[in-house]
């Protein structure tokens, strides 16, 4: 039960897709962070040292109750105890219900102080104007303290709506039973695209099975459109940018698959917990996906779990590799907002993160964070599950958000998979798929 509900925290990281530039580096270290956090943080303001009557914040998560109750009360204790008059109220929301349920609290003005969200779950708020500008109620020198790129992921309209609380870097996991049988070399896993197609070809030549099942839902072709080194839109996201001769590649990479025969037919209708479920079953030999997944296999597959290594993310000619981050907001509503922003800071801080980040596969905001010795570090016995960790953090300094927030953006998404499954299923050919694609981009972004 445990492990099932790790899933579930899971799909939450990966479904965030949202993203902008590049981290920054620092040398501090997260041994002092403690003492660093309690006198970097902004001091109590007039609302909470001088109210006599305490102030209650409500504080919203998505599918973290019950597995971690312990941790979030924890957190809650230590923040009220170095602020006694504020105490917060924290409110679990399952992961399919948040989006109804803070969109009509927003209409109903009774959104709750702080709220966790996906950023382009957040910037359907932010089109709205109804989250707090962080660049003005966040004091700088705690600003820098978070990974730049993944910071600046959070901007809708010139303004920061959210702060970063937790990541996902994800890795190429991958069964070596199957890269024997196909007679490749298990310490040379594919690197790129490119690398990767040759890959699928040899496996299913040599064993009758598929090397992997890229997850064509969510945001997952799209970020593989910028790895490749294709412009989704202009700077102003006013007109799409990807009708290119690499734009074209890119869906023809997938057609060529597809009509090959080298990626399951399923790849039109299902997602990416199929591509776990055929990982875990010994059907595919790649799994692209964070290191918590693993989780699950070695709950339901223990003998693939031994069988697997890690390898960095497969990327294009970039080198871009893409993070998913989980932020906290504060809707304009609150009437609290300084001490929203206050508990928010505190939950994100290095100390905070790390403690969680060691209860579940997931990895900090904060970049100091990353010198902790879990991430840089196997235990005694190491498991294939704390390798994944490790490269997975070795990454996270070199990854980028790389879907920024915009608007209408499930329209996009879905008008971007459409031309894609059409050209995959010979409907389109590949430049007439990225010239429909193009057509409704434009419409929708003219909106």
């Amino acid at each position: 039960m445990l492990k099932t509900k790790k899933f579930l925290l899971a799909c939450v990281v990966m479904m965030l897709m949202v993203f902008a530039a590049a981290c920054s580096s620092n040398d501090a270290n997260t041994e002092k962070e403690p003492e660093q956090n309690n006198t970097e943080e902004p001091a109590k303001t007039d609302e909470v040292a001088e109210t006599k009557d305490p102030i209650e914040i409500e504080f919203w998560t998505m599918q973290l109750s019950p597995t971690f109750d312990d941790y979030i009360n924890g957190v809650i204790a230590d923040f009220e105890a170095q602020n006694d008059h504020i105490k917060v109220k924290w409110v679990d929301v399952p992961w399919g219900d948040m989006e109804t349920k803070i969109l009509a609290s927003v209409a109903s003005k009774t959104a709750p102080d702080v709220a966790n969200l996906n950023p382009q779950f957040a910037s359907k708020l932010a089109e709205l104007d109804a989250l707090v500008n962080m660049d003005e109620m966040v004091p700088a020198d705690i600003r820098a303290q978070y990974f730049e790129g993944v910071w600046n992921s959070n901007k809708f309209d010139g303004k920061t709506f959210g702060i970063p609380w937790y990541l996902s870097s994800q890795v190429t996991m991958y069964n070596t039973a199957i890269f024997e049988e196909a007679g490749l070399d298990t310490e040379k896993p594919p690197l790129t695209f490119e690398e990767l197609a040759e890959v699928a070809k040899t496996i299913k030549e040599k064993t009758g099975k598929f090397a992997f099942f890229p997850a064509l839902d969510g945001s997952h072709f799209l970020e593989t459109l910028v790895m490749k080194g294709v412009d989704l839109t202009n700077a102003d996201q006013t007109q799409a940018a990807f009708n290119s001769p690499e734009g074209i590649a890119a869906f023809q990479y997938y057609v060529d698959l597809y009509t090959n025969g080298l990626i399951p037919r399923e790849v039109l209708t299902e997602g990416h917990g199929k591509a776990v479920d055929m990982y875990q079953a010994g059907q595919i030999a790649i799994l692209a996906s964070g290191p918590q997944f693993l989780n699950i296999v070695a709950e339901n597959a223990p003998d693939i779990l031994e069988a697997t290594k890690t390898s960095t993310q497969i990327t294009g000619k970039t080198n871009k590799k893409n993070t998913a981050a989980m932020n906290l907001v504060v809707p304009k509503q609150s009437e609290h907002q300084e001490a929203a922003v206050l508990f928010s800071i505190f939950i994100t801080n290095a100390e905070n993160q790390v403690t969680f980040d060691k209860i579940v596969p997931i990895l900090p905001s904060i970049e100091t964070a990353l010198d902790d010795p879990f991430f840089n570090e196997l235990p005694a016995d190491p498991t294939p599950i704390d390798k994944a960790r490790l490269v997975s953090a070795s990454q996270l300094r070199d990854s980028e958000v790389l879907i920024p927030p915009m608007a209408n953006f499930e329209e996009l998404r879905t008008a971007m998979n459409e031309a894609l499954h059409g050209a995959m299923l010979g409907q389109l050919t590949a430049e007439e798929a990225v010239k429909q694609a193009e057509e409704k981009w434009n419409n929708i972004l003219s909106k």
